[in-house]
């Protein structure tokens, strides 16, 4: 993807084509997560961690290869009932600019001519603008206090790493997934009265969700069953009714 940087000068009376689905998200295995939407996300994904850029991340699993998204119907919709807040604000997001923060728009969807406007009459920004505007804030500031929970459990030495393997339908290979980390339950439980409770809040509340993830693994391998069945041509016509379709029409927020 390549992101321009908005621009009151040089994209005033511009317009933007707004998201339709979640194509976007179309080889996405994985997905960063935010504190503020663990209620939401656990009847639905399996969280773990990724090492990146010197540090864990936590994130939803989309699926069990690389470039693979079981979450994202052929047409563009998305199957299940909440969509990670990471997914959301596209074809918008937060780049740096010096020291500053400033608003981006993935080139493909910028307009010359019609579209969506990105600035008002009062060369502010649109509303529908200024409303994903607020929301990228607003995630970007859950982000910044989930990494410290994140940190505070790496601190300790409860994360570690998970050599995941998903068994199949019959006759099909097990898939191992290679790159994952999760919460270490003997090592948590093991801590020190005073360093456990230390971690009361959201280090907690993020280890014993990724704990109480893993049971949606089977989840997993059921979309994975049903994609395959597709590429043999056997999709079931209503694939969104088994597994939920999210809502597109939602408000740019999450719960606190």
């Amino acid at each position: 993807m390549s992101w321009i940087l908005l621009s009151r000068t040089t994209h005033q009376g511009q317009g933007y084509s707004s998201r339709t689905g979640y194509q976007h998200t179309a080889h996405r295995s994985a997905t960063p997560v935010l504190l503020a939407e663990l209620p939401r996300l656990l009847p639905h994904y399996v969280l773990g961690f990724v090492w990146e850029n010197e540090s864990f991340i936590p994130i939803a699993m989309l699926g069990l290869a690389e470039r693979e998204n079981l979450y994202l119907h052929p047409d563009g919709r998305w199957l299940g009932s909440y969509v990670p807040s990471s997914l959301r604000g596209y074809p918008f997001t937060l780049a740096r600019r010096d020291q500053e923060q400033v608003l981006a728009i993935e080139q493909d969807h910028l307009c010359e001519v019609g579209g969506e406007p990105l600035f008002d009459d009062q060369n502010q920004l649109a509303p529908k603008v200024q409303q994903t505007l607020d929301f990228l804030v607003q995630c970007e500031k859950n982000r910044q206090l989930t990494q410290q929970s994140v940190d505070a459990l790496a601190q300790v030495d409860v994360i570690e790493s998970w050599p995941l393997k998903v068994e199949r339908e019959e006759g099909q290979e097990p898939v191992t997934v290679k790159g994952l980390y999760r919460i270490s339950e003997h090592a948590l439980n093991a801590l020190e009265p005073e360093t456990y409770a230390k971690l009361r809040g959201g280090p907690m509340a993020l280890a014993y969700a990724q704990l109480f993830s893993m049971s949606q693994l089977s989840q997993l391998t059921e979309r994975a069953n049903f994609h395959a069945k597709r590429g043999e041509g056997k999709m079931p016509e209503d694939l969104d009714s088994l597994f939920g379709e999210g809502d597109e029409d939602f408000e740019l927020y999450f719960d606190q």
